[in-house]
């Protein structure tokens, strides 16, 4: 039977294993610190994802390798990713494991009209740069015949496990669903791709064993656009809190701390996402894979209680 390695246990990763477990799979799951979850079938390892050796020691007799981890904020992408990614690369081609990316759609940059899975890549900004460069990485490796590479490209997580370390949708909901304002960092009325965890999952597992999702990005499935500002109303009417507040914070205040605060500098690079349609059109991946999103009432009705619950505590 195959043996699946997940390498990161966030929101992604944790939901992954479980998946995998509830199959029957065999899985191992890879963190710095060996934590993870506690499930039938699921070894926690604690490896150091960035060494190579001991990356690919874990990944011995691997099928599939499912790169989930994220070196940290992203202060940290630069000097972070390299290494990481590096290491993946090699554990996958140590094993002859397909390796499956969880990426996302930074790489893009601005765009005019929907972002296709086929799109060039073009980042304005450092966070993209690398996640870009991770992929150029990961598909020369694949058409040199040395490995089978995939990548998912998530939007913007939703879901009742996202927490507000994993995007401004959740810092937002974390005020709103409290009954307080929320300070948005940009335009809250643009149409904007939210992708569910649960369809992220399911992306991963099916570019694992369909070949013919290797040697190409794909993106995950998610449901037809909607603002920050209708979501946050869609889950406090789920959550009784009512039409939520919001509060622009002026770009030049933005401007100003991120002098001061590298988050807010390296924020400021991707916030075109959120001051125009940012949309992605995911059909082909359900039309090809048959992999389809989670009815987005769905998605609503599960986040909007947990979101609820820990705006609260």
């Amino acid at each position: 039977m195959t043996t699946h390695l997940v390498v990161g246990a966030g929101p992604v990763g944790a939901a992954l294993a479980y998946r995998l477990s509830q199959a029957g799979r065999t899985v191992r799951v890879v963190t710095r610190s060996g934590v993870g979850p506690d499930l039938p079938r699921v070894q926690r390892l604690a490896v150091d994802a960035t060494d190579a050796a001991a990356l690919a020691h874990a990944a011995q007799g691997a099928g599939v390798l499912y790169n989930c981890a994220n070196p940290g904020p992203y202060p940290d992408w630069e000097r972070g990713w390299p290494p990481l990614a590096k290491s993946v690369l090699h554990a996958a081609e140590a094993s002859g494991a397909v390796l499956v990316s969880l990426g996302n759609l930074y790489g893009y940059g601005p765009v005019d009209g929907p972002m296709t899975r086929n799109r060039p890549l073009a980042p304005s900004s450092p966070l993209g740069e690398v996640r870009a460069q991770v992929w150029h990485d990961a598909l020369a490796a694949h058409q040199a015949g040395r490995v089978r590479v995939t990548e998912a490209r998530a939007s913007d997580y939703i879901g009742p496990s996202v927490t507000e370390a994993h995007g401004v949708l959740p810092v937002y909901a974390a005020a709103t669903l409290a009954g307080k304002s929320a300070p948005v960092l940009a335009d809250p009325d643009q149409p904007h791709t939210w992708t569910a965890v649960d369809d992220v999952v399911s992306t991963l597992i099916t570019l694992g064993v369909d070949d013919r999702a290797w040697g190409s990005p794909w993106l995950v499935p998610s449901n037809p656009p909607v603002t920050v500002r209708e979501v946050l109303r869609e889950l406090g009417s789920r959550a009784g809190t009512g039409e939520p507040r919001l509060r622009r914070v002026p770009r030049l205040a933005l401007r100003a701390g991120g002098l001061a605060m590298p988050v807010a500098r390296e924020a400021l690079g991707v916030l075109y996402q959120f001051d125009r349609p940012f949309v992605a059109d995911t059909s082909e991946t359900s039309n090809v894979l048959g992999v389809r999103p989670t009815p987005w009432t769905q998605v609503l009705d599960a986040t909007a209680p947990a979101w609820r619950a820990r705006a609260t505590t």
